[in-house]
């Protein structure tokens, strides 16, 4: 089994959103903002490849999407899904699987682009079998007011209507040497997949640690609909972490792909980064 990190860009969010309660004095001096109060975030991505399958970890949010759209957002940098892949020798039709962990524009706008007169939707992964959380998919069908902007139904239907959608819950697997861990509090049932990583494990974090920032527990998304629950899903994972020689993955910091964590008398907190290929 080999990993590879895939890049698919830049983007901004407002930087009180991001750090929630945390006063701007403190998060300022770890993500500095803009003079809009906006921070820079990565949407990076996981590939992995097995004896007879490549599987992608998320997506970014495409380039589908119109001027205004991108306006609000601010993709920036030089990377992208489909350079990302080129560089590791793939294409968008060598994916096999496509894990979604959950169906926030920022993590699956990538699965759907337009057919080429730009008349309808398609799938991007033509080969791929797309899989996500049974009970995150109903929640995304009929979401929350809360939720309900990051919801885009042209990155979610058309991949029912292709016959690629594959659904899971808790305890099942979509590869039998990786397993999934669920949260709820960032979103409902948001899948982590935990990989055999050097002798440990590789976890992906997605948007329950989305920055090495935020691993101090009390530093919570605004954006996130049950945070008492992420805290203690936090709590969690970063103890088993230090316990195992977990290593963390990171979906959005602007810098740091990767790390292992160790407990200090402020809390557990970065030990060494780690590289992935």
């Amino acid at each position: 089994m080999e990993l590879f990190t895939i890049e698919t860009g830049h983007f901004k969010l407002d930087g009180g959103a991001m750090f929630g309660v945390v006063p701007k004095s403190i998060w300022h001096k770890l993500n500095p903002a803009d003079d809009n109060n906006m921070i820079s975030l990565a949407m990076r991505c996981l590939l992995v490849q097995t004896e007879n399958r490549l599987i992608l970890i998320d997506n970014g949010m495409g380039n589908k999407q119109d001027d205004k759209f991108f306006g609000y957002y601010f993709l920036h940098g030089n990377h992208s899904l489909d350079a990302s892949l080129a560089a590791k020798g793939f294409t968008r039709n060598d994916i096999t699987d496509m894990v979604l962990t959950h169906l926030h524009f920022d993590h699956c706008g990538g699965c759907i682009n337009h057919n080429a007169d730009k008349t309808k939707f398609e799938t991007a992964f033509p080969n791929a079998t797309y899989w996500v959380s049974e009970a995150h998919w109903q929640e995304s069908l009929q979401p929350n007011p809360r939720e309900k902007a990051s919801f885009l139904k042209e990155n979610i239907l058309p991949i029912q209507e292709s016959g690629q959608l594959q659904l899971l819950q808790p305890g099942q697997q979509f590869h039998p040497e990786i397993d999934l861990l669920f949260s709820n509090g960032h979103t409902q049932s948001m899948m982590h997949p935990i990989i055999p990583y050097k002798g440990s494990k590789l976890i992906y974090l997605a948007d329950v640690i989305p920055t090495q920032a935020h691993i101090p527990i009390p530093y919570v998304m605004g954006y996130d609909v049950r945070p008492l629950d992420t805290m203690k899903e936090k709590n969690d994972i970063l103890n088993m972490a230090v316990e195992n020689n977990w290593v963390l993955f990171f979906e959005h910091d602007p810098l740091l792909q990767a790390c292992t964590v160790k407990a200090t008398e402020k809390g557990i907190r970065v030990a060494e980064q780690v590289i992935i290929s």
